[in-house]
């Protein structure tokens, strides 16, 4: 379906007029079916009325999502859960009390009258409450659950930032709260909790050592998409388990090892794309750039540093903005140094393998 081209208005939000006039604007518009990007701590998200059938219809289309992909429902308060979800066992609200506001989503049973397409056909609906003042702002002010996926188009990387929205939707959209940054930088963790044990769908903000630590018990990763209520792996139980996710334009290439295998397999990469005259992009550490910078090596390479490896939050929460700038720099392939998958690493690997043409040990 061909959608027309509209008018996309940008709501700024640095003075407390400005403020005023993009929640009012987003909440009405939200109210009359229209589609609203607005920040979380997590990336943007693309917001529909999780009670407007047409409204949530719009988002894929817009997106090209696909529309076995389930959406995830923000709410303003722990006991909205009960709008969306029944029989929500106490540990949802135990773990909304401990990790809410924040990038934790909760998988649950889905009410039976709740639109099909919100969770791609499944029983079930996933749920958080995002951290963000700004996003709280809105959904207290429309009071009413908001669907929102990330706030690009389908496949290409998360926006962290409202000139990333611009870039994927503008034109496609009817508004974009720009509330700076994005902090974390890589989407929620998802939990499911309709299983009889909790299973990590997602990992992301909340690392999976956090949660096993709050519940005192062992929180499994399922290593396909196959899951004990029976839904087949043609069918993703979350948001990013199935689909291509977060790809550049360009073919990227994730090298996994130590740092010292890492440095020398990048340096050959590097000098025989650069022998057949491609633009070479380097995803890295400030530790492997270093080892990068003399010319010889450098040379017609950009290279984006996104931190230290001893502080994978800060890699994660930069992660998808260095793809989107090697992108607009003409990149023709890129270089991905891999990391450990410990904490907030095993979200930032997803993300990386999720992206990856190729990974290379």
């Amino acid at each position: 379906m061909r959608l027309s081209r509209i008018q996309t208005r940008w709501y700024r939000t640095d003075t407390p007029e400005a403020l005023e006039e993009a929640l009012t604007e987003g909440a009405r518009l939200l109210y009359n079916g229209g589609l609203v990007a607005f920040p979380t701590e997590t990336v943007y998200g693309l917001g529909a009325h999780s009670f407007r059938p047409q409204a949530i219809r719009k988002i894929f289309q817009v997106k090209g999502r696909p529309p076995d992909n389930p959406l995830i429902v923000h709410l303003a308060h722990p006991r909205d859960m009960c709008l969306v979800a029944e029989d929500i066992p106490t540990e949802a609200y135990q773990l909304a009390e401990n990790f809410w506001p924040g990038p934790l989503t909760l998988v649950l049973k889905k009410r039976k009258e709740m639109l099909s397409q919100l969770s791609g056909g499944l029983s079930t609906v996933a749920v958080r409450i995002p951290a963000h003042p700004l996003a709280l702002e809105l959904l207290k002010k429309l009071n009413a659950p908001v669907s929102a996926p990330s706030a690009n188009l389908s496949g290409n990387p998360s926006p962290t930032r409202a000139e990333h929205v611009w870039e994927d939707l503008g034109g496609k959209i009817e508004a974009i709260l720009d509330g700076g940054d994005a902090q974390v930088g890589l989407e929620s963790t998802v939990l499911a909790l309709h299983t009889r044990a909790p299973v990590l769908l997602r990992p992301g903000g909340i690392t999976r050592e956090e949660l096993e630590d709050y519940l005192r018990k062992k929180i499994t990763i399922p290593e396909s998409n196959e899951h004990e209520h029976g839904e087949t792996s043609s069918t993703p139980l979350s948001p990013g388990m199935k689909y291509r996710h977060y790809a550049p334009r360009a073919p990227l290439y994730l090298f996994l090892g130590t740092p010292h295998q890492i440095e020398k397999n990048v340096k050959e990469y590097i000098k025989n794309y650069r022998e057949q005259n491609l633009k070479v992009g380097v995803i890295c550490s400030e530790e492997l750039a270093h080892t990068l910078s003399q010319k010889s090596i450098s040379s017609g390479t950009i290279i984006e540093v996104l931190g230290s490896r001893r502080f994978p939050s800060q890699l994660a929460a930069t992660l998808f903005a260095a793809m989107r700038r090697l992108d607009e720099q003409g990149a023709e392939v890129i270089l991905a140094e891999g990391y450990s998958e410990k904490g907030m690493g095993l979200a930032l690997m997803n993300r990386l393998k999720k992206a990856a043409k190729e990974i290379i040990k």
